[in-house]
């Protein structure tokens, strides 16, 4: 088997180190605050089964470049607002590496440190289709 540089569990781990993570229980607290926007980048499949964050928008892991970018074709306007983003995918990883590569974009945003998952236990509020 062929030995990787970074393996992705290193990958997360350096993205953690330099992005502001967001406890479950403080997430929370900013669901119903209108200055905050949390971006579902999880499957849609997964949001579909599980259920997503009450007004979350749903972004697909693929086209997050695309969607926070004003050049883009893809853009969407959500992203052009003055709000805080908050990402999050079921466990906090996939998270962590969108964030980060978005701050190296220049645009920043938070994510829930341990993901949908924990939201759900912590008792978090979880609206389904």
């Amino acid at each position: 088997m062929k030995k990787l540089k970074m393996t992705s569990a290193e990958m997360v781990a350096r993205a953690k180190d330099r992005i502001e993570e967001i406890e479950t229980a403080d997430g929370i607290a900013l669901v119903n605050d209108p200055d905050v926007v949390f971006i579902d980048i999880r499957d849609i499949r997964e949001r579909q089964k599980l259920g997503f964050i009450p007004g979350s928008v749903h972004c697909p892991r693929g086209m997050i470049e695309f969607w926070v970018d004003p050049e883009s074709p893809y853009f969407k306007e959500v992203f052009a607002e003055d709000k805080r983003f908050v990402f999050h995918c079921a466990a906090g990883w996939r998270s962590a590496l969108t964030v980060a590569m978005l701050q190296d974009m220049g645009f920043e945003a938070a994510h829930l440190k341990d993901g949908f998952a924990d939201w759900v236990e912590k008792g978090g509020p979880v609206e389904t289709v």
